[in-house]
């Protein structure tokens, strides 16, 4: 059996979380990649969906054992952790998991889906080990399975249009310089050899003349080349986000509750990242690999002994940047991951600078803040420690290789198998083998890291878009009737219902209010029945029709909805409630306007509809917010409308001046409120409680909210 430290033959990989808890699925992904399973993290989250609450260890032993796993909880001190079958899943910090390579002396070794490889004392390591211990070993079924996503340029980018043409036209030109670069160094040896020695003035000043256009014609195409590859970064680099954010709209809403807005953002720096590879790196790895090969073939026909000296040295650059390559890679991995985290501190410090003030936690958000800058910086220092070592180790080398090769042409030279002009040509051409050689060492090593980046963009770009969003219905428009049946939902298997055997029946026309305590499913109901998440059991109808049958997208055209977390956007208040609708009209603007009770506030503003909203809307108070929101989902027209505690800003006398008008439009409303007035005006209650559909009035909750609401009052 293999125990403790001895558990190192096998590379365990370093897998990082993409989801905000998706800890412990990360640990199996390492683990079963150490046991031989040939997956991703993507592929299993795909077969084992976790929700935003996480996982417990319960659920973690039922997902290794489709895996192929035999599993053994338990509890262990520290002490006792040299025994225990390496790698094992260990509980940290009472909300993480992290997976435990090996113990070597006071050192612990672990990989952490958060941070990346982690190596720290004994004592630190015990701070956060909470005693909980997950043993995996292969059972006698187990058998390695082959599911990874496969990366392809073309799946990350997406439609690229003269990218090709550009390309070749860069590679030409680039090609063209470096033919012109392997030429000069002759005009060294012609000088010498043939110049100096006959004293022929006519021949330099000849040799000088056609060098002189060299260089010119040189510099030109270096011009020409520069501007295009200038041109073709920016359109690539134009074109890839622009299909990368619109791939990013289509994903599910699901997708965007699971990860923090810094994680996603880092993911378009990695867009950069490979795109100034491809415009720059890898037109230049591609030619310095022809020179590299154009100038061996120049080198052996000038000495095969001392060219073997040249690939020594070659050799052994190479052999040490091969060594180095998963160090770095580990490094580039972990900086951007924590790029991401110092993106989604600065993002939530600065959305939530109110209530950092008001709790004078400043100095708290700062130090957190500085953290996560030092974990970017720290692996920004050692990157660049690494590029350091191996300018130094280049210089060395090279260094070396061209003392060596002046001595030994010098004494060739001396003893008549070298010409003076053939010395100076070879180190030439050896220092340029030299150059070339290394950058294209360098230039591969980069080429390899954009693995890397390509499944950081993988984790949008290959990510499935939205299901049923279009459909080829095409039959009659259905009647604004809602129909649900059997509905339940739960975000992972392992996690409650909470919604479970939910049936309700909206007629057209139909003001219907849905009530319960906070947490009861009312606004994950109202989700469902926008079409912005799938229920895991039972249907929803529009007039009988499956609504994915229907089309999402069509079916959306339906509604006009407020839902609490709704937000406004930069722009006027009129680009707003028309949503940016390019053949807006002033009239259908201030119609939604009036309806929703906030034209007369619009109109005393300095700038009346062309007042602009502020940063998400933070220029309006709390209640014009709500109003300008409910504008917007009534200047659709829609044939249903849905409000998720839409006018819990409003006083009384307001709300009820909104009611009177959204009663009197002949479409279907759908009413989540606890605000008495609100479920007043309703036809029909429906009271959600524990995930059910209970018998109810609207009579408790009403009188509930009228009781507490008399009470602060007093």
């Amino acid at each position: 059996m293999t125990r403790g430290n001895d558990a190192t033959a096998r590379r365990l990989p370093v897998i990082q979380q993409n989801e905000i808890a998706e800890c412990g699925l990360a640990c199996l992904a390492m683990i079963a990649r150490y046991h031989g399973h040939d997956v991703d993290l993507a592929g299993l989250r795909r077969r084992f969906p976790i929700s935003l609450k996480g996982t417990g260890l319960s659920r973690l032993i039922a997902i290794a054992g489709n895996l192929g796993f035999d599993t053994r909880p338990l509890r262990a001190e520290v002490g006792h952790l040299r025994d225990i079958r390496t790698p094992c899943i260990l509980h940290w910090d009472l909300n993480h998991f992290v997976v435990l390579r090996r113990i070597r002396g006071n050192r612990v070794e672990i990989h952490d889906p958060a941070r990346g490889a982690v190596t720290m004392s004994l004592q630190e390591f015990g701070r956060h080990f909470t005693g909980v211990v997950l043993e995996l070993t292969p059972s006698p079924s187990f058998a390695p399975v082959r599911e990874r996503r496969r990366l392809s340029l073309r799946a990350l980018v997406g439609q690229v249009f003269g990218l090709r043409r550009a390309a070749v036209q860069v590679l030409l030109l680039a090609l063209a310089l470096e033919l012109f670069t392997l030429a000069l160094p002759l005009a060294l040896q012609w000088v010498i050899d043939l110049v100096l020695v006959s004293a022929d003035l006519g021949l330099l000043t000849l040799i000088g003349i056609g060098f002189s256009l060299v260089v010119l014609f040189q510099a030109a195409i270096a011009i020409m080349r520069g501007w295009l590859v200038a041109d073709l970064g920016a359109s690539l680099n134009a074109q890839w986000i622009g299909n990368l954010f619109g791939h990013l709209l289509r994903l599910p809403l699901e997708f965007f509750e699971k990860r923090s807005v810094g994680g996603v953002l880092s993911r378009f720096l990695s867009v950069q990242s490979i795109q100034q590879t491809l415009t720059g790196s890898f037109i230049e790895g591609i030619l310095d690999g022809l020179t590299v090969l154009l100038v061996l073939v120049l080198l052996l026909a000038y000495s095969p002994p001392l060219t073997l000296l040249v690939l020594a040295a070659f050799a052994l650059y190479t052999l040490l940047r091969w060594i180095s390559y998963r160090r770095l890679r580990q490094l580039k991995e972990e900086q951007l991951v924590h790029i991401g985290r110092q993106q989604s501190q600065m993002i939530e410090s600065i959305e939530g600078v109110q209530t950092i003030k008001l709790a004078n936690r400043q100095a708290e958000r700062r130090a957190r803040m500085a953290n996560a800058t030092i974990e970017v910086a720290n692996r920004e220092a050692a990157i660049n420690r690494v590029a350091a070592t191996f300018a130094s180790l280049s210089k060395l080398i090279f260094g070396l290789q061209r003392i060596a090769l002046i001595w030994i042409c010098a004494w060739l030279t001396l003893r008549g198998e070298f010409t003076a002009g053939m010395l100076v040509v070879f180190v030439v051409y050896a220092e340029l083998f030299a150059v070339r050689g290394g950058s294209l060492i360098d230039k591969l090593v980069e080429l390899r890291l954009l693995e890397m980046h390509g499944a950081r963009i993988a984790d949008i770009a290959l990510e499935p878009p939205e299901a049923h969003l279009d459909s080829g219905y095409a039959g009659p428009v259905p009647a604004a009737r809602i129909e649900v049946e059997d509905v339940g939902f739960r975000y992972a298997e392992d996690d409650p219902w909470v919604l479970r055997n939910c049936s309700l029946r909206i007629e057209p026309g139909e003001c219907v209010a849905i009530v319960g305590p906070s947490g009861c499913g009312k606004t994950t109901l109202a989700k469902l029945l926008l079409g912005l998440m799938r229920p895991a059991e039972g249907r929803i109808r529009i007039d009988g029709i499956d609504i994915e049958r229907y089309g999402l997208a069509q079916y959306r055209d339906r509604f006009g909805a407020v839902m609490q977390e709704d937000a406004l956007f930069a722009g006027s208040i009129a680009d707003n409630i028309a949503f940016f609708d390019g053949d807006a009209t002033a009239e259908r603007i201030q119609a939604a306007a009036r309806t929703a009770e906030i034209h007369d506030d619009i109109v005393s503003m300095p700038m009346g509809y062309e007042s602009l909203v502020g940063d998400m809307g933070s220029a309006l108070s709390g209640g014009q917010k709500q109003r300008v929101l409910l504008a917007r989902a009534l200047y659709r027209e829609p044939s249903i409308l849905l409000l998720d505690e839409a006018t819990s800003h409003l006083d009384v006398a307001r709300e009820r001046a909104i009611n009177h008008h959204v009663s009197a439009m002949s479409i279907t409303r759908i009413v989540i409120a606890h605000r008495p007035e609100t479920i007043r005006s309703a036809d029909r209650v429906i009271a959600l409680r524990d995930g059910r559909i209970v018998p109810s009035d609207g009579g408790e909750w009403a009188d509930t909210d009228e009781r507490s609401a008399s009470a602060r009052s007093k």
